[in-house]
């Protein structure tokens, strides 16, 4: 593994790591990190064996949003140019959804802009107590656009009109309690909760939280009947795996 990689990844028994690995620029979104967490993402969904997939942050921060760089690009860039920058970055918000694996974001310093919309992307969010949250895209005149469709999604209509007008930052408790964040840690014990919460994924059904998954998110957007019907027809294929064949045998033997 090369240590000075952009992006690092490893997988350690049934778990895939996924490191933004630019300390010293706060772990600032640019084309190679963005380019490196696809990549990563694609090869631990092709690994059977891997029930969760966690994102975190090199040094002190998870990732501080577009670094100085990136912002002079946008200014620099055309049109199509921009649309085109603007897309990539979508694709990897749709990519941690279709990952069949609970995508497990832990957080420690600060998730700022589109480091807080990658976050915010991932299907579980777990924070150090010091970790801070917030979309400051608008003091810059940006609007966080792409996440808005998730953070929606996450929060309530006024919590989520809050963070994207006035741009400021809130604690992990704060995160937590508006339901941006499932669970805050200490921060002395931060890895290791974060480690036997990701275990918890071993001792369930892999199928059915694929399953789970897949339902979840296909049913935005969708009517109640729509939905209840999506339910049935998971519901009957869920029946038919392996593994609820077997945790029905094991229930019926008791």
């Amino acid at each position: 593994m090369d240590n000075n990689a952009p992006v690092l990844y490893a997988v350690e028994g049934s778990v895939a790591l996924i490191t933004l690995n630019r300390p010293d620029k706060r772990n600032a979104l640019n084309d190679d990190i963005i380019d490196g967490l696809k990549r990563a993402l694609r090869d631990a969904d092709e690994r059977e064996g891997v029930r969760a997939i966690v994102i975190m942050g090199a040094g002190t921060d998870f990732c501080s949003g577009a670094d100085l760089a990136a912002l002079q690009k946008i200014s620099q860039s055309s049109v199509t140019e921009n649309l085109a920058d603007a897309q990539s970055l979508a694709e990897l918000f749709v990519l941690i959804r279709r990952v069949r694996v609970p995508v497990v974001a832990a957080v420690r310093g600060r998730a700022l802009a589109g480091g807080c919309g990658l976050a915010t992307a991932c299907d579980i969010v777990l924070a150090a107590y010091s970790a801070r949250f917030g979309y400051p895209e608008v003091k810059i005149g940006f609007v966080p656009a792409m996440v808005m469709a998730i953070l929606r999604r996450n929060v309530s209509e006024k919590r989520a009109f809050e963070l994207i007008t006035r741009g400021a930052e809130i604690s992990a408790a704060e995160a937590e309690r508006i339901g941006l964040v499932n669970h805050v840690f200490s921060d002395v014990s931060f890895e290791t909760e974060v480690e036997r919460y990701v275990s918890e994924f071993e001792k369930v059904s892999g199928a059915a939280v694929m399953l789970s998954k897949r339902l979840l998110y296909h049913m935005d957007g969708m009517t109640f009947d729509a939905s209840l019907q999506s339910g049935v027809d998971v519901n009957s294929i869920a029946r038919m795996t392996e593994d609820c064949q077997r945790g029905i045998a094991r229930f019926l033997n008791k």
